[in-house]
């Protein structure tokens, strides 16, 4: 087991999670099936007093069971050194608060391996990271300036708009070169965000699906594509996307095979990058999740891999 007993998983509440497609239960019933002790807790009962990060947390017992796939024990509080492993696993937004629980995990790690490293957690925001990359990426613009974006959107013709720190697919809009509510939308941003926005040129590819690839320590393991509903432009499943089996063509593996290396150098164990035809969308670090729907369409189980390389990084 390579020395690994105590496992911290910092999590939205348990209580409220989709078991049928959480990456983070599959992962945590990976480290449960191998012995170790689960320790759950949320990111609110983080705390640094002298120099020592605490969490209030509770032993987790878990089930493959719909409506019967928990259980915790009493509050402890607990000094997050003794843990072995934490999993750096609660949803977005990537807000402030995401941001100070990074810097309190960094006090931790590497000593205790925090998965994924939540310096370059804090310092690779996915629809930035992923700028790094040029080549591989659609046009991106990112910015507030009005007249920029709509310079950009009389370039491009067909544009899509979004949230640089969004997630889900939330916020997410197609804009046609002739939509004429598109002042009504840039006004909407404005007054909805203070950080600049994210606009890329369309991909008509997308109708035949976002393809979302999971890699662990910079190799890919398992895909999935997720299809748009008929009416939506959005391939996310909980906003009606349909996910299917697919295959890495070549130039999805040539993608993998570029981010790689900087994935490894960063420490990221586990990361999902979308793909829409040709190209690289998003690199995400925070909590990416197609566990489960990868190992329901017959491919590996990625949360062993998982386990398997944080036992190799541990050892």
């Amino acid at each position: 087991m390579a020395g690994i007993v105590n496992v911290g998983v910092q999590m939205d509440h348990v209580s409220g999670i989709t078991i049928a497609g959480d990456s983070t239960f599959a992962m945590s019933l990976e480290a449960q099936a191998r012995g170790y002790r689960l320790f759950h807790y949320t990111p609110d009962k983080l705390s640094l007093r002298d120099g020592r990060v605490y969490a209030t947390a509770q032993q987790m017992q878990l089930r493959d069971v719909r409506g019967d796939h928990f259980t915790l024990g009493e509050d402890e509080r607990i000094d997050l050194s003794t843990m072995d492993v934490i999993l750096l696993r609660q949803d977005p937004p990537f807000d402030m608060a995401y941001i100070t629980s990074t810097h309190l995990l960094e006090r931790l790690h590497p000593k205790t391996l925090v998965v994924n490293d939540p310096a370059w957690v804090r310092n690779s925001p996915e629809k930035i990271f992923v700028t790094e990359f040029p080549d591989l990426m659609p046009k991106t613009l990112i910015t507030r300036d009005p007249d920029e974006i709509a310079r950009f959107r009389q370039e491009m013709g067909d544009i899509i708009l979004k949230p640089l720190y969004g997630n889900g697919g939330a916020g997410v809009f197609h804009s046609a070169r002739d939509d004429r509510n598109f002042s009504s939308l840039l006004e909407m941003f404005a007054q909805m965000f203070r950080e600049p926005y994210i606009a890329q040129e369309y991909l008509p590819a997308v109708r035949k699906g976002d393809k979302r690839i999971l890699l662990v320590d910079g190799e890919p393991v398992g895909a999935i594509n997720r299809v748009p509903a008929e009416h939506d432009s959005r391939s996310n499943m909980h906003v009606g996307g349909r996910a299917e089996a697919t295959e890495l063509t070549p130039r999805e593996r040539e993608i993998c095979s570029r981010i790689g290396p900087a994935l490894r150098e960063r420490g990221f164990l586990f990361v999902g990058i979308d793909v829409i035809g040709d190209y690289l969308t998003e690199i995400n670090v925070t909590s990416p999740t197609g566990i489960r729907e990868v190992k329901k369409f017959g491919g590996a189980d990625v949360a062993s891999l998982l386990w398997d390389a944080i036992e190799k990084k541990r050892a």
